[in-house]
């Protein structure tokens, strides 16, 4: 299964290393990124497989966001499942 990572906030260096890091503590693998900066706002989508991951789901999704909430930056995580039924809608 996949989670679909979105991170919004204004740019700086290292986003990207410091989010990717910090789903590789939790043995998340990121599948597939896109970026870009928009107006010197970093947006970025991330596909992370969550087969293997290390805890719950839960507790993953809260330590990107309190992670993100430390710099500044909007991190959501929704499982695939749940982006996928809100789609169908």
């Amino acid at each position: 299964m996949k989670a679909v990572i979105t991170v919004v906030g204004k740019d700086t260096v290292g986003i990207l290393a410091k989010v990717s890091t910090k789903c590789a503590e939790y043995n998340v693998n990121i599948a597939e990124v896109s970026q870009t900066i928009l107006q010197g706002m970093f947006c970025m989508i991330m596909l992370g497989e969550v087969d293997s991951l290390q805890g719950s789901f839960g507790d993953f999704a809260d330590a990107l966001r309190d992670f993100g909430d430390s710099m500044n930056l909007k991190i959501n995580v929704m499982h695939e499942d749940i982006f996928n039924s809100m789609h169908k809608i």
